[in-house]
């Protein structure tokens, strides 16, 4: 592609590509995929996104255009890859200037650089680092500015690269311009704190925008650059400078207001100093030794003390009691039962743990805990009031403790609590003895103190199990709390009944339960279900009493509610209800609401029947069949229903049956929509997979195949993931047969390997997909690699070895842990070998082995040998709890497939084992030790480490 005659058009193109008009954009975007290819496309693009003369959103495209090729063709084993060449002519016009006006553009382009950075940097691009570290320098603001933005994309990128080699190379880097990073950051941060106290709005935010993206790059460099950073001085200097420059940026807070955007920076900046040292304290615990007292000292004054008063902020106090808890909880501090087992770094970390913990600090952390942070505020009373479920589910939510005050300040609690309650249980019982009897209703600020302390006795339930009579305590105090029925007492009933649920497994006799039971129905004020047969009855009478169709929706409703409560026993009770519904269902026939409610009838009562609900085909298989077809008028109407009706007839169903089978016919209409119903339409089809898949496959795939083709054309990218967990079920289940049926959809797997899918969890899908032909049908596997071979004009050694490259880079895409055994039982199936090529990249598989038994080996306590905790070889059922839903047809089918499943029934120890054994008998023990001489000295010992006993 000529750049003179080829820029006017691409750039006609592209402008297209912005257009809102589908008529124009699809057009352009086909040029634009074909371009892709093309010698001379990508500097074109740069010629583009540099020209600032040109339209935002012109430039825009072009970026990530450029960006995506990146990440497709700029490998030199990518098929269509770009020459070295071009490569270099690109490499230096993206770093000739640092004078991108746009802000998004200039993350862009920041980013597209790493990119390119990651691949190349530095033994093909060895000017970037020098280029980036005089860019700084400048005084241009501008210039500057866009310089320092891609000097941390660089950084943070190249910090993330996880070959032992790339990280040697890393470790390089930072050893040679930390010094000069360290310097950076002292001059953009000693401007702030001149301009705060002197210069213009305008000056403090570009020099915070500076001191954040320099401490950016120090915190990748501090955390990621050094074997042993606690002997190095500067990094040691830098992480004791933290909590000076702490202390000045938050007095700085006092200085700027609460409402702009200098406030925002200003506090971003402040929880990234606390976020180096979690992070070093996470990646370095025995280099932070030096750091503890310090931190503690600082986190427990602004925490627990008036010195935070003013200055601090939630996410601030947040990531301070983090701090605290990960020290309080860090394994490398705890030394063992016998001291003498404990390495001296251990011991001395203790030491200092201990020394700072003295009764006096740990009794104000306790008391501060409890009557300050675990008050409810009013903002909180006032949601309780009106949306007390909304309420419930914040205060509960997830992983919210890392980021939400409550529940960070009550799993500190908790940790404290356990580590020292020796010494803070007489503190918490002296808190409870002074809130003995009734409190008044008047004094608000009583009743929410009682609640905070009756919350900290809920969460140390199991520490206080000696200390506390709770029998006695309930009878005496919680009861007749429940009976107080003051509107002011809601909030405290709530914790009452809270608290006893948090005691009822720890320490509560029988017989007080039917005591608990009349204060619990007390409060729910609600009908006893012990009354099930006569309320069933009552109510499918009035169903066929009652004749407007919107009193028949509400009786259903009811219905519905009652069977999906009680589940299985509903069985004996249903008989009559069974044998009315078909009536129902005619009558209804002008009626589609009525008919969406029967649905949702039928959806339960299969749910309750479970293997029974078989009986009920002859009158529910034509239901579905309606609700489904899409070539009918009602399917408006009961589509969405009919399909939920047919997804749990499927998970309950014990056999395939003909008539079953025959209504998947509907299917690929409904593909074809594309709705939001398709997350359940797949669902369905693995659903048929699990059932019966011989019989299924060879019934349907090939029409399902070519859906699938179509689907993937213009799905999103959740779709994609939804279509490619299908195929992996099937080889799955079928390893067989679904490689053959699916085989179309393969070389798209495939390709996507080997292009380096930009997206991580589809990467992860397509990994686990040809994980699945390479473990379990090799013959295949090797028939598909000589197609491939072929496609990309490639030899079949080569193009292995490209794809192997690729998995072993993009592994950490791979985040479910079946997933990630199932890749290294997959890779490790290649050896033994005497393959120039798999040899060549045994050091990855190696690698991706002992991530994976990082991922699945547990250490037994007793014998400290480790085991593979994914195996399963037991078939007996699990036992079902009474709070617990008795498993499907489909479950107890998923558990048989399990048993059969490599993943579950092959010893990843085992395997590497054998397969190494068998690697050193081909090649001999010299050839075997120069082959593991090109694997990390740490990851052979770790490997060693676990095959202890072999």
């Amino acid at each position: 592609m000529d750049l003179n005659s080829a820029s006017t058009v691409v750039l006609q193109v592209l402008t297209q590509a912005t257009s809102q008009d589908t008529a124009v954009l699809k057009p352009a975007e086909e040029q634009l995929k074909q371009w892709e290819t093309q010698p001379g496309f990508y500097s074109v693009l740069l010629n583009i996104f540099t020209n600032h003369t040109l339209d935002i959103n012109v430039r825009w495209l072009a970026v990530l255009y450029f960006k995506n090729g990146i990440d497709r063709y700029w490998r030199r084993v990518a098929p269509h890859a770009l020459s070295e060449e071009e490569k270099s002519t690109l490499r230096a016009g993206l770093i000739t200037n640092f004078n991108e006006p746009v802000n998004q553009i200039a993350t862009q382009i920041a980013v597209l650089i790493a990119k390119v950075a990651r691949l190349d940097c530095p033994r093909q691009w060895p000017e970037l680092i020098p280029t980036l570290i005089e860019s700084v320098k400048v005084q241009d603001d501008l210039r500057q500015h866009r310089a320092l933005l891609t000097f941390y994309h660089v950084t943070k990128t190249l910090a993330s690269k996880r070959l032992a080699a790339d990280r040697k190379l890393f470790y390089d880097l930072a050893s040679g311009i930390y010094n000069f990073a360290c310097s950076l950051w002292n001059h953009h941060t000693d401007t702030f704190l001149q301009h705060v106290s002197s210069g213009s709005e305008a000056a403090v935010l570009s020099s915070l925008e500076r001191t954040l993206l320099s401490l950016k790059v120090l915190r990748k460099l501090t955390v990621n650059g050094f074997v042993e950073p606690h002997k190095n001085m500067e990094v040691m200097g830098f992480l004791h400078g933290i909590f000076d420059r702490l202390k000045q940026f938050l007095e700085c807070s006092r200085n700027i207001g609460t409402d702009n955007i200098c406030r925002d920076r200003l506090e971003k900046t402040i929880i990234l100093f606390t976020k180096v040292l979690l992070d070093f304290l996470d990646q370095h615990p025995f280099s932070f030794t030096p750091l503890i007292q310090r931190s503690l000292e600082f986190s427990v004054s602004y925490v627990f003390t008036e010195v935070g008063e003013g200055v601090t902020f939630e996410r601030f106090i947040v990531q301070c009691m983090n701090l605290i808890k990960m020290i309080v909880k860090n394994y490398a501090y705890k030394p063992s039962k016998n001291f003498e087992d404990s390495s001296p770094e251990t011991l001395e970390a203790h030491k200092i743990k201990m020394a700072f913990f003295t009764y006096p600090t740990l009794t104000e952390i306790c008391r501060r805990l409890v009557s300050h942070y675990f008050l409810l505020t009013e903002e909180e009373l006032t949601m309780w009031e009106e949306d007390p479920e909304g309420f419930t589910v914040e205060e509960t939510g997830g992983d919210s403790w890392k980021y939400s005050l409550r529940p960070c300040t009550e799993v500190l609690f908790i940790d404290i609590f356990h580590e020292y309650n020796q010494t803070l249980t007489p503190v918490l019982l002296e808190m409870m003895q002074t809130l003995q009897g009734p409190t008044n209703v008047e004094d608000m600020n009583a009743l929410l103190i009682k609640d905070a302390v009756y919350n900290a006795v809920g969460l140390a339930a199991y520490e206080l199990f000696d200390s506390v009579d709770f029998d006695q305590w309930f009878k005496n105090q919680l009861l007749p709390e429940l009976q107080v029925i003051h509107n002011r007492y809601k909030p405290l009933r709530r914790r009452v009944i809270w608290l006893i649920g948090q005691w009822i497994s720890v320490k509560f006799k029988s017989d007080l339960r039917p005591m608990l039971y009349e204060a619990i129905c007390n409060l729910l004020q609600d009908q006893d279900l012990v009354y099930l047969e006569t309320m069933f009855t009552l109510l499918f009478q009035l169903l066929q009493q009652v004749t407007e169709c919107d009193t028949k929706m509400h009786v259903l409703h009811v219905l519905s509610c009652v069977i999906e409560r009680v589940n299985i026993q509903i069985r004996p009770y249903v008989g009559c209800l069974v044998q009315y519904l078909p009536l129902l269902w005619k009558q209804s026939e002008e009626h589609n609401m009525l008919r969406c409610a029967i649905l949702t009838t039928l959806i339960h009562l299969v749910q309750g029947l479970g293997a029974d609900s078989k009986n009920l085909y002859p009158f529910l298989l034509p239901v579905i069949q309606l609700s489904t077809d899409v070539s009918q008028p009602p399917h408006v109407y009961l589509l969405e229903d009919g399909l939920e009706l047919w997804l749990v007839t499927l998970e309950n169903s014990p056999c395939v049956t003909p008539e079953l089978l025959r209504i998947f016919q509907n299917m690929s209409p409904l593909l074809e929509l594309s709705s939001e119903n398709l997350r359940t339409c797949f669902k369905i089809i693995n659903g048929y997979i699990f059932l019966s898949s011989t019989e299924f496959l060879q019934t349907y795939a090939v029409g399902l195949c070519q859906s699938f083709c179509e689907l993937l054309k213009e799905i999103t990218t959740e779709g994609q993931v939804q279509v490619l967990k299908v195929v992996e079920n099937a080889l799955k289940v079928n390893p067989v047969l679904g490689p053959q049926m699916f085989q179309p959809i393969l070389p798209c797997v495939f390709r996507g390997i080997i292009e380096g899918e930009r997206y991580p969890v589809v990467m992860s899908t397509y990994l686990g997909v040809m994980g699945r032909v390479l473990l379990q049908n090799t013959s295949f596997f090797s028939s598909l690699l000589n197609e491939m071979a072929h496609k990309f004009n490639q030899e079949m050694d080569q193009l292995l070895g490209n794809m192997i490259e690729m998995w072993v880079d993009r592994m950490d895409n791979i985040t479910q842990p079946e997933r990630r055994k199932l890749s290294a039982l997959a890779l490790l199936s290649l050896l033994p070998s005497d393959n120039s090529v798999i040899q060549d990249k045994f050091c990855g598989i190696i690698n991706i082995s002992v991530e994976g038994l990082h991922d699945v080996m547990t250490e037994d306590p007793e014998t400290g040998t480790y085991k593979d905790c994914m195996l399963m070889s037991h078939l007996e059922e699990p036992k079902v709890t009474e709070d617990e839903e008795p498993p499907t047809e489909q479950d107890k089918r998923k558990k048989m497939l399990a048993l059969k499943d490599p993943v579950h029934t092959v010893s990843l120890q085992q395997f590497i084992y054998e397969k190494l054994k068998a690697q050193q008998e081909l090649l001999g023990e010299q050839g075997f030790q120069s082959l593991m001489e090109t694997v990390d000295t740490e990851i052979v010992t770790q490997l060693q480490e676990f095959l202890q006993g072999f």
